[in-house]
């Protein structure tokens, strides 16, 4: 008999239930424990970390063996009569620790957090309705966060960030409740929390403008001076602005959104102040890019006109019915013209879709076996989107879940190509009904057709009207009039696929004067193979078609065409082809030219070739039989190291001061793309991503070590990449796999650099608990090897840890023992680097005096290095030093220079965050006019890359309205 379900409980006291019934938790000890785990809310909690919580500073000697039998007993309450030492459904052993599995079902904070990001999302369109989810969701809370616990484990980081959600769930409703008209709903939590944080000003603003626009103007003053006296006797500080902009607001009778109170959203309700006065429009969102990503249109399209038209009936009158409208071929077969149709029909209703269009190839079929992972395809869409990286969450179902927030309420088209199964494509489909989604797939896609309601519209191969038709659009009418029995025969030998056709035709197009019967004569007498792709019903191989195209080439093109198939990205350039074939690059033009003229290659976007994925398997066959197995590894080897030894040049371009492994050297015909400055790096690495990425997974699993070894230095060389544009995610993947790969090869060196690599990354992604404990078996690795190099990079990263965690003392001491290696070493790139993070904790910490002089140092040797990112980021520290010295002169010098820098570096995002400091400095001299075009400049930088951070800005402005306001 199935157990009923279990509900787990931490808003208020640490609760457990089996269908109705409590269950018994035992001592303080497994409470806090459990509680935890619920506040890990899905993420692994490290043994150490539990540890830290049970015991705090003084644990006894077995206290790792006891946590192991709170965790069996745990296991057996939740699951009575599961087996000794199993693992059983709810409390996993993972990372090194454990995690409870819960979702929104089973656990009060799950379902807290849910109605929460639930009523965010439609705060703008409906905020009635969200007004009511947060409400739900405020009511899971009975009392403070796992109440009853001892002060030593609810002291921990873990829980002050949980119990920080509710005051800011009571702001986000109080803002919901003054846009719907009804401040009197949240009044009396409003009024509770902003009792229980007495010093929280967003709270208490947002207390002010709720009071007020219930009508208690009078209680909403005395409020304000109640907290402003606070304020004064116990931090010695003023109201800030947020506060004072409430307070303001509350004097001339402005709506609570307008004078930017706490919300995530600047809109506000249309109904009227209790005064009268009418309450001022919303705010507009701000505008998001308009993706153009369709491929180019063929203007030779032919052959598919009733198709089109029920394509067109699908898609509705006006192109807006929701749902997803499936291209298939019979059984699944290639060639037969998806993507040509597909992509056709979407440029012929684009126009209906104002807010863009979205395609990706998901590369379903690839006879490479490189299936796109959807959760690749997901991020690839909201950085089309303009949604910066480090909005972007860890894991697919939360990605898909902000892509469809973001298109809610849009009308954008979006094409899946080549789609593999349902599974790849769901995480992919829009929620909102504005729009539509293309899908092209051999499948059939039967459970998209059932679960989603997509439409079904079958493509077969041309019958011989139709590609006699499709001959005239390439040959001319003429031609194929004069030789219409030979015209009939090409289509029959082709099997009326497209592109066998277009193969065929375009051998022809390039010799005007053979007869078509010559050209059916040379195609019936060929033989090729392609039986995975053989239509079972076809006279002739299709694969006859591509092998006799195939011969039409010179040996030198023959030969790259093979080889092409060796490539595991979806696409490539012309140097990395003409290391494949050992050749320079102004010879492998040639043959490359000849392959794109006969359509068995395209250039789908200038400087890049691809196979359609039929072509690439003949290609795989004909490598198979006319190549050897040496000379198929020599040309993947010479693959590698080209894109090694390229990324390893980017990387020193774009991180001078890291810890490069040097590459092996080339084998003979490599020839590294050079790249003359840090744009032409990220240029690079920009076109190549998605293939970097299947270069380090395919040379991992190789099974040969050199291989396996170039995986490791690959991904470590793609760091700084990853880092500068935010492609978290992606890096997690790679340094994942070279992580595995450098144990495999059990090579200590390899692990050390492996695990900071990941590291690094877990810790941009906010997995600290994940992140710090390889650091330091990293930093233990490093200095069991006598690296002093390695202990000091890992000794930067520490004290960047120490940093997110707001041990600025930690972070400084990291940084300076790494100080202290690097002078020894004479590494003066690395040097000069770490003397800006000395120089800048120095600042955080209050000692400017310190700073200068670390900064000033630093300063000289990047400027003698041509460290331009370096420079600015320095440049940078030195402004607020000078700014916290009353030098502000000084300080807009240091910024101007900062600023120059990154504008030609094009890092937007930088440049927002300095000129929010510019403007402070500006306001600190009294430059009200200075600070408010800083702050406007920094609110369109962040506009555009639709940032979180354009709210805070928005407050400095409203708050500066408010001063002028006042004056």
């Amino acid at each position: 008999m199935p157990l009923e379900p279990v509900r787990f409980a931490v808003l208020g006291a640490v609760r457990v239930f089996r269908g109705d019934a409590e269950l018994e938790l035992g001592g303080p000890q497994e409470r806090a424990f459990l509680a935890l785990l619920l506040v890990g809310a899905g993420r692994p909690v490290a043994v150490g970390e539990i540890v830290d919580v049970l015991w705090g500073a003084d644990p006894p000697r077995s206290a790792v063996n006891v946590v192991r039998r709170h965790v069996g007993s745990l296991r057996r309450l939740l699951e009575p009569g599961l087996a000794a030492r199993a693992e059983g459904r709810w409390l996993v052993r993972d990372a090194g620790g454990y995690r409870l599995v819960t979702d929104g079902d089973s656990s009060d904070l799950l379902r807290f957090r849910a109605l929460r990001e639930e009523g965010r999302r439609i705060a703008d369109r409906s905020p009635a309705q969200a007004l009511e989810l947060l409400t739900e969701a405020l009511s899971l809370w009975r009392g403070p966060l796992a109440v009853g616990l001892p002060a030593q484990a609810r002291a921990h980081p873990a829980f002050d960030a949980v119990e920080r959600e509710r005051p800011a769930a009571v702001r986000q409703a109080a803002d919901a409740a003054l846009r719907a008209g009804r401040p009197d709903a949240v009044l009396p939590e409003l009024r509770q929390a902003a009792a229980r944080h007495p010093l929280d000003e967003p709270l208490q603003a947002g207390l002010l403008l709720a009071l007020a626009a219930a009508g208690h103007r009078s209680e909403a003053l005395a409020a304000y001076e109640a907290v402003r006296a606070r304020l004064a006797e116990e931090l010695g500080i003023d109201p800030g602005a947020e506060l004072r902009g409430a307070r303001d607001a509350v004097l001339h009778g402005v709506r609570g959104a307008e004078a930017g109170s706490s919300g995530a959203s600047s809109g506000v309700s249309e109904g009227p102040w209790p005064d009268g006065s009418a309450a001022p429009a919303p705010a507009p969102p701000s505008p998001l890019p308009v993706p153009a990503q369709l491929p180019h249109d063929i203007t030779a399209f032919t052959g598919r006109d009733v198709e089109l038209d029920e394509a067109f009936a699908l898609s509705g009158a006006d192109g807006s019915r929701p749902g997803a409208v499936v291209i298939s071929a019979i059984g699944g077969m290639a060639g037969v013209g998806k993507t040509t149709l597909a992509v056709h029909w979407a440029h012929r209703i684009a126009d209906r879709f104002p807010d863009g269009q979205l395609y990706v190839n998901l590369r379903g079929f690839d006879p490479s076996g490189a299936v796109l992972d959807p959760g690749e395809a997901v991020r690839g869409f909201l950085a089309a989107l303009g949604v910066p990286p480090e909005r972007v969450p860890h894991g697919v179902d939360a990605q898909a879940a902000l892509y469809r927030s973001v298109l809610d309420g849009r009308r954008v088209l979006v094409v899946l190509d080549n789609a593999r199964d349902t599974e790849q494509v769901r995480p992919l489909l829009p929620g909102s009904p504005g729009c539509l989604t293309i899908v092209t797939s051999r499948d059939e896609l039967p459970g998209l057709v059932a679960a989603h309601g997509a439409h079904s519209l079958v493509l077969r191969p041309f019958d011989a009207v139709r590609a006699r038709a499709f001959l005239v659009r390439r040959l001319g009418a003429e031609r194929v009039a004069a030789e219409p029995r030979a015209a009939d025969e090409i289509s029959e030998l082709c099997a009326g696929l497209p592109l066998a056709l277009a193969c065929v035709a375009a051998r022809a197009a390039g010799h005007p004067h053979f007869p078509l019967t010559a050209v059916a004569a040379e195609l019936r007498e060929a033989h090729g193979s392609l039986d995975a792709f053989a239509r079972s019903d076809a006279s002739v191989d299709v694969g006859t078609v591509f092998s006799w195209s195939s011969r039409a080439v010179s040996a030198e093109a023959a030969r790259l065409f093979r080889l092409l198939a060796l490539h595991p990205g979806p696409d490539l350039s012309l140097p990395a082809a003409a290391a494949l074939a050992g050749l320079p690059v102004r010879r492998a033009r040639p043959p490359l030219g000849e392959l794109t003229g006969l359509h068995l290659v395209t250039e789908h976007s200038p400087g890049r070739y691809a196979f359609h994925d039929l072509l690439r398997a003949h290609a795989g066959e004909l490598v198979q039989e006319c190549d050897t197995e040496a000379d198929r590894r020599a040309a993947l080897n010479r693959l590698n190291h080209h894109y090694l030894h390229t990324a390893h040049a980017a990387d020193r371009l774009l991180a001078p001061n890291a810890d490069p492994l040097p590459p092996p050297p080339a084998p003979e015909g490599v020839h590294p793309e050079p790249l003359a400055d840090d744009d032409r790096a990220l240029a690079w690495l920009t076109a190549e991503h998605a293939v970097l990425l299947a270069v380090v997974e395919t040379a991992a699993v190789s099974g040969q070590p050199a291989q396996e070894r170039i995986a490791c230095q690959l991904a470590w060389s793609l760091e700084p990449f990853f880092d500068r544009r935010g492609h978290w995610h992606d890096g997690l993947a790679v340094q994942r796999t070279a992580l595995d790969a450098a144990r495999r090869l059990a090579d200590p060196a390899l692990e050390a650099r492996g695990l900071r690599g990941l590291a690094r990354v877990e810790g941009r992604l906010g997995l600290h608990a994940r992140s710090v404990p390889r650091l330091e078996r990293a930093l233990e690795l490093f200095t069991g090897l006598g690296d002093d190099t390695g202990r000091a990079h890992t000794h930067r990263s520490l004290g960047w840890e120490c940093d997110q965690q707001g041990d600025l003392p930690g972070a400084l001491r990291h940084n300076q023992f790494a100080l202290g290696l690097f002078r020894t070493l004479g590494d003066r790139a690395a040097q000069a680097s770490v003397l800006n993070s000395v120089g800048w904790y120095h600042a955080l910490l209050g000692d400017h005096r310190q700073a200068l002089t670390h900064c000033f140092e630093a300063l000289t040797m990047l400027q003698q290095l041509g460290d331009r990112y370096g420079q600015a980021a320095t440049w940078d520290s030195i402004a607020y030093a000078h700014h916290h010295l009353g030098r502000h002169p000084h300080a807009l010098l240091g910024y101007r220079n900062a600023l120059a820098l990154l504008r030609d570096l094009g890092v937007p995002y930088v440049e927002a965050d300095i000129l929010v400091r510019v403007g402070d400095t500006h306001l600190a001299t009294g430059d009200h006019e200075g600070a408010r075009t800083a702050w406007e400049e920094a609110l369109v930088l962040l506009r555009g890359l639709n940032h979180p951070d354009a709210e805070r800005v928005e407050a400095l402005l409203n708050a500066q309205d408010g001063h002028a306001g006042a004056v």
